[in-house]
């Protein structure tokens, strides 16, 4: 069984901090931080997907507070792309703006794919659509949709 490098602690203040190891450079780097937890695994599960389709072997540590002090959490060695912050900002104590730019995201993949498949001009009802499937789907739904869309655009 391969033995995962040590991660350093971050310095400052105990927040949500993502670190990634490269094998090729030997160190490790922040790849993301913030106070909320969920934008730091969501940031996690891109930069893994982004960085095994490239062939790079990577491994990630999770730090984050635990009872006011760091604490390093499990990170999978494979993390999945995280799910998208929920929309319930409130109960979370996710900021609103994050769930804000996380719909918006959705909306710009959706209709990236929608105008590679040839449909430029929504009618209102398209547009209730639209709106509809981003608030309902995940990040990753969205992109497949997209994909297919803009395969199909291409036939």
């Amino acid at each position: 069984m391969e033995k995962r490098p040590e991660s350093p602690r971050p310095q400052g203040t105990p927040r949500w901090v993502a670190m990634v190891h490269r094998p090729a450079d030997g160190s490790w780097r922040t790849a993301a931080e913030s106070p909320h937890r969920s934008p730091v695994l969501y940031a996690l599960g891109e930069m893994a997907h982004t960085l095994r389709a490239r062939g790079e072997d990577v491994t990630f540590a999770l730090w984050g507070p635990k009872d006011g002090e760091w604490h390093l959490h499990d990170t999978p060695q494979r993390p999945a792309t995280a799910p998208r912050p929920s929309t319930d900002a409130a109960p979370t104590g996710e900021p609103a703006g994050l769930t804000e730019r996380m719909t918006g995201r959705r909306h710009q993949v959706l209709m990236a794919g929608l105008t590679k498949a040839g449909l430029y001009e929504l009618t209102p009802e398209d547009e209730t659509t639209v709106q509809t499937l981003v608030q309902r789907l995940d990040e990753s739904t969205v992109r497949h949709l997209a994909h297919w869309l803009a395969t199909a655009g291409t036939r």
